[in-house]
């Protein structure tokens, strides 16, 4: 089996079309044709079933091809590791993040990074909570910010550390009635519309859980699709909204208004931390981002004291 069979295999996996990763490629549509039937006769099992130049993966293609997106993710972190073992602060920082971390928390951090290493680099992607965890086991990414911390008990294969834990405000529009208190009890909102997230996102859970606590299911008039979306349907007085603490800091509408919530026996909080994988090394570059988040949140936690 040769590296050029798996990057031919992968290419037409992912374009399902013989002649188009061919293209892609830049080689004749033949020797990917040929060097796909030499895998499959090495190998002993058909990957693709053809349907003239359309090709779709078999089940066992499948898994192969899960399998081969692991081994290529490796094979480029020992090229990535052997050169930034040289020279670490050149490196790069494979990092994932939830979408409500993407307007303040982390660009901060990698500000501050980059301001003592400026010439290192990050490859960044955003994904739901579930896809975080699954990317960090399965190699898409070393490093991913997340909220909340997972149960490392219950979550196999990471490891990780909480850097921080935040509150979780009311944001209303600004002719609210209860715009001009200085705190408020969940239940009040009660009869109001609630905006939220879509379904598969993390925090619309939480959102739905601390209304539920607080005696009541929220009536929910929109969704949507980021913390941004949010902020601006309750800036059309849309409805209102339960928000990280964090997603409003240098970023809150001015027909809007931020509400702490006094509810002293519901979670209203959530932690904010970084996870990494248990069967993987973590590069130089990424160890040394690590070791930032941890320097930097220690520092501003023992602040915040």
């Amino acid at each position: 089996m040769e590296i050029r069979q798996i990057q031919y295999f992968m290419e037409v996996a992912e374009r399902e079309h013989m002649t188009d990763a061919a293209d892609a490629m830049h080689v004749a549509q033949s020797s990917v044709s040929r060097q796909i039937l030499n895998l499959e006769n090495e190998l002993g099992v058909e990957l693709f079933i053809r349907e003239g130049r359309n090709v779709k993966l078999t089940p066992i293609g499948k898994i192969f091809l899960e399998r081969m997106k692991q081994v290529m993710n490796l094979m480029e972190e020992a090229k990535r590791e052997v050169i930034e073992y040289l020279n670490p602060e050149k490196g790069t920082v494979r990092i994932a993040f939830p979408i409500s971390m993407a307007a303040y928390t982390l660009p901060s951090i990698i500000y501050a990074f980059r301001t003592r290493y400026p010439e290192a680099k990050f490859q960044m992607s955003n994904a739901l909570y579930d896809d975080l965890i699954d990317g960090v086991v399965k190699g898409n990414f070393n490093l991913a910010m997340i909220a909340p911390m997972p149960n490392k008990n219950k979550v196999k294969k990471i490891n990780g550390t909480t850097l921080f834990t935040e509150n979780i405000v009311a944001l209303i529009p600004h002719n609210h009635p209860l715009a001009t208190k200085t705190s408020i009890m969940l239940q009040e909102l009660k009869n109001d519309p609630f905006v939220v997230l879509p379904e598969g996102y993390i925090f619309r859970e939480q959102v739905i859980q601390a209304c539920q606590q607080a005696g009541f299911s929220p009536n929910i008039a929109f969704e949507g699709k980021d913390i941004d979306a949010l902020k601006g349907l309750v800036s059309a007085s849309l409805g209102v909204a339960l928000m990280p603490e964090m997603t409003l800091v240098d970023n809150t509408p001015r027909s809007t208004v931020t509400i702490p919530l006094s509810d002293v026996s519901l979670s209203l909080t959530r932690t904010v931390g970084v996870i990494y994988p248990t069967q993987r090394k973590l590069l130089p570059t990424e160890e040394l981002f690590y070791q930032f988040l941890l320097e930097s949140y220690e520092r501003l936690n023992e602040f915040r004291k």
